[in-house]
């Protein structure tokens, strides 16, 4: 019996869901299929935006930075068992990241998938509880209003949200059956409770000494300019948390006083005088690693505004208020009564000394020249684990996205988030400073970067090995590390490789020689360039 063929002039899935694709803004695709993505993407509209990367945890890493910088979902394809088990790492990341993605997974042909075929995939649950929603439509005429119920999903759950597509559905007829099974436009409008604000603005106004927490939750424009406000009527400290994805208040300001630390015994020294701990746009609190005891003084409160369902309700919080932050924090910064103390200096830059005759460059040496030449519009993607702290330190986050780091702790996600970044704000100067170990994970995106002329400084602290995991082996005092350290591991000439521009840097001079050359053309560079700076490890190390 011969094919059924589509008759002329009749709509397949595939054509309705590339209209709502482009309804939906999600005409920038990326993607490293295989065998069962080819009837979807073969003759890809011309309106459509197609990016490669050569690993699935790169092209997620991508769209996660892509995502982030444009506050808005992006699309990603990936291929069945195999890509999306590749991309599990990178979903989480970008869920704990609060990034949206609707990610659209291949799957073998629908009229022999009871047989499990080759290439068949069990999609369902292979990234665990990391998706804010899963979805294999039952007919192949549900799946544009499964994508566009996923964006929705995604925007509201702020995270991945995934639909799987046998391979056959995209050329099935989409007669004109009725609506699509997902709301064509969803209003999410930010009140605010007036009781709830009032309710909130008495605790302040009552507390003798309140400090005001930060997380990724509150870096917008509008919830840092009301933070700014309310602290400076409270005559508040400000605190970021810990591991943080971003920076939720202007780290230059003179009330910000630092990251908070990861240990509950330091947290509590930390905010020990404090009877009221207002946490905006994070949880209350993240901790690594695990220590015994109450997170602050059992006479103080711990207020918390958040935008997370899932982070407002896994906090030990007094009270807890589920809601834009920027738009809550707006109406409190007018309704406390003002202290009338003025803020102080703006914060003391930190000043490092170049390295003496004979000493080798470390990550300060670094960090302290970036500070000094870096725009402060430049978005700063972090992963550099043994070094974050003193980045934080030397190099303040003054402008929203102006920090990005890894929320879930995985590795694979700076160089790659950095592109998406640059790709989503061709206006703003992108540096990423990374260390070679983690840089090893997602080292394919730099292939990307060369082939979409994608202009990131990446500045790569070569130590040769893992820096971070060897601080923690010394501190647990129970034996040495059992792998070995990599010095021939050499970034630059990997990146050479993969067609994207290096150079190797082992001496002050030459930093200084290829900052000044490069940072003042930052924001127009048109391809990726990677510096692989030779670093001794840091000595302290103190999350």
């Amino acid at each position: 019996m011969p094919a059924a063929t589509t008759p002329p002039g009749t709509p397949t899935v595939r054509d309705v869901t590339f209209d709502v694709l482009r309804r939906l803004g999600l005409t920038t695709m990326f993607a490293n299929p295989g065998s069962t993505e080819v009837p979807f993407l073969a003759g890809l509209p011309d309106d459509i935006e197609f990016v490669l990367a050569l690993h699935e945890g790169s092209v997620v890493g991508i769209a996660t930075g892509w995502a982030i910088a444009h506050d808005r979902p992006a699309l990603v394809n990936l291929h069945t068992t195999a890509g999306l088990g590749n991309a599990v790492g990178a979903l989480a990341t970008a869920r704990v990241n609060r990034a949206p993605l609707v990610v659209v997974v291949g799957q073998q042909d629908r009229r022999h998938l009871a047989l499990e075929p080759f290439l068949a995939g069990r999609l369902a649950g292979l990234a665990g509880d990391y998706p804010v929603w899963v979805d294999q439509p039952v007919r192949a005429q549900d799946v544009p209003g499964s994508i566009a119920r996923a964006h929705h999903e995604a925007v509201t759950g702020r995270g991945p949200a995934i639909v799987v597509v046998p391979m056959d559905d995209w050329a099935q007829e989409m007669p004109d059956t009725g609506p699509l099974a997902a709301a064509t436009v969803v209003r999410r409008p930010a009140g605010v409770d007036e009781a709830t604000v009032a309710e909130v603005a008495e605790l302040l106004d009552g507390a003798r000494s309140p400090v005001l927490v930060v997380g990724a939750g509150a870096d917008t424009a509008t919830t840092r300019a009301a933070l700014v406000q309310l602290a400076e009527r409270l005559a508040a400290p400000v605190r970021q948390e810990a591991f943080g994805a971003r920076a939720g208040f202007p780290q230059d300001h003179p009330q910000y006083q630092g990251l908070l630390p990861a240990g509950r015994e330091r947290l509590r020294r930390v905010l020990a005088g404090h009877d009221l701990v207002l946490v905006v746009g994070g949880p209350a609190f993240r901790q690594y690693p695990y220590e015994p005891g109450p997170f602050v003084d059992p006479a103080a409160r711990i207020v918390q505004v958040s935008q997370d369902p899932a982070e407002v309700h896994r906090s030990p919080a007094d009270l807890a208020v589920l809601t834009d932050p920027g738009v809550f924090c707006a109406a409190l910064a007018e309704r406390v009564s003002d202290r009338g103390v003025p803020p102080g200096p703006p914060r003391t830059p930190v000043t490092v000394p170049p390295p003496a005759p004979g000493e080798p460059l470390r990550a300060p040496h670094v960090y302290a020249q970036l500070a000094q030449r870096l725009d402060p519009d430049t978005v700063v993607v972090e992963e550099s684990p043994s070094t974050r702290q003193v980045l934080e330190e030397i190099v303040p986050s003054r402008q929203p996205l102006g920090y990005l780091g890894v929320a879930m702790g995985g590795l694979g996600f700076g160089m790659p988030a950095a592109i998406g970044v640059r790709m989503a704000r061709p206006d703003r100067p992108v540096v990423a400073v990374l260390g070679d170990g983690s840089s090893m994970y997602a080292v394919q995106s730099l292939w990307t970067a060369a082939r979409y002329g994608v202009g990131v400084l990446f500045v790569v602290f070569a130590n040769g090995g893992y820096a971070i995991m060897d601080k923690l082996v010394e501190r647990q005092g129970t034996g040495k590390a059992p792998w070995p350290s990599f010095p021939e591991v050499r970034l630059s000439a990997l990146a050479t490789a993969l067609g994207c521009p290096a150079r190797r840097i082992s001496s002050h001079e030459e930093l200084l020689a290829v900052l000044d050359d490069v940072l003042p053309r930052l924001r127009e560079l048109d391809a990726p360039l990677l510096l692989d700076v030779d670093v001794a490890p840091e000595r302290e190390f103190n999350p």
